[in-house]
């Protein structure tokens, strides 16, 4: 019995590891689909299958929130649910798989780990569900401010991609941030399972895809083994499975410590991609990428900035000190006694 809670301490801390890995490498599987593939076609591909997946995980496990239904029955929350289908998967996946048709997968994935400055933004600026301390503002400027290093507009049209594909993967980081910042607003507290949560939310966006399967798909294909295997994984994987297992973190860690990820997943996609695409680097990418890391760390808040002394409370310090270094505190110690 005893070895019950550390069997599943350690259960967790596998699927993070698993999440970390298999959300950096999607990166690496958009980039090798690309070869046999449209963009629109890497992007239909993960949300139907993702979308598969998870319905196939809901209609076995049935999941509930203590006697309630196993899907909402509100409107309004279908509604909430397809807003986040459209800004959370569908255009984001979309913008990646376009954009890593110029970018390196290895700079698609350090644009995405600047989707908690963008969270934190949105969740300030748009729907005002959150205060920002002052390291917090500090933190999304020194972001920015790496992102601005990243892009390199001294030299836009670099070895690893174009302007244009790294404004795409920018724009995805805010498409993620904007749909936390809802999801948070209008979403987070409702009694919806997890299992659930992740279906409507995937499942919703395969569904608009399979829609909009004349415009995005409807293209000839030349597939592999390893392009398929890729799309494969990138779907059923990396927006099914991963999603139920960054849940199980969630519950078990905490939204903190579950949003580690973020640092694991950038590392997994770069080393990818350096390794197995050969993909290079200019100076100013993982100068950037230091930057954005330490405004995540600053807007998380695990990094503190040093708070100044007030000038007022100091005077009060200074002249504390001198009352008790003289006659007076000679005379207090004796009258202690």
């Amino acid at each position: 019995m005893r070895d019950a809670p550390a069997a599943a301490k350690t259960l967790v801390t596998l699927q993070f590891l698993g999440m970390g890995v298999v959300w950096g490498s999607s990166f690496l599987f958009m980039k090798i689909a690309l070869d046999g593939v449209t963009f629109g076609q890497v992007a239909w591909s993960r949300l139907v299958l993702g979308g598969l997946t998870l319905g196939l995980i809901v209609l076995i496990s049935r999941p509930r929130v203590a006697t309630g239904p196993v899907l909402p029955r509100e409107k309004i929350v279908w509604l909430h649910f397809l807003v986040i289908a459209i800004t959370g998967c569908v255009v984001p996946h979309l913008l990646f798989a376009w954009a890593e048709q110029y970018v390196s997968s290895s700079l698609a994935s350090i644009y995405n780990a600047v989707t908690p400055i963008m969270t934190a933004v949105m969740a300030t600026l748009a729907f005002r569900v959150e205060r920002l301390a002052r390291a917090q503002v500090a933190g999304i400027l020194v972001g920015i401010a790496g992102v601005v290093v990243i892009i390199g507009p001294w030299r836009y049209a670099a070895l690893t991609g174009d302007l244009w594909g790294q404004l795409a993967c920018l724009g995805a980081a805010v498409c993620y941030g904007f749909t936390f910042g809802y999801t948070r607003r209008f979403l987070s507290g409702r009694p919806i399972a997890g299992a659930t949560f992740a279906f409507l939310n995937i499942g919703l966006a395969g569904a608009i895809m399979l829609v909009a399967t004349p415009l995005v798909a409807w293209h000839p294909v030349a597939l592999t083994l390893p392009i398929v295997a890729g799309l494969v994984a990138l779907g059923a994987l990396g927006t099914g499975v991963a999603y139920i297992w960054n849940i199980n973190v969630l519950r078990a860690w905490g939204p903190t410590n579950a949003s580690t990820v973020t640092y694991v997943t950038p590392v997994v996609g770069v080393v990818l991609g350096v390794l197995v695409l050969r993909e290079t680097f200019s100076w100013h990418e993982p100068v950037g990428a230091g930057l954005v890391l330490l405004g995540i760390l600053l807007t998380q808040r695990r990094l503190r900035l040093p708070r100044a002394l007030p000038l007022a409370l100091r005077g009060r310090r200074m002249r504390a000190e001198v009352d008790t270094s003289g006659p007076d505190r000679l005379a207090r110690e004796a009258n202690s006694t």
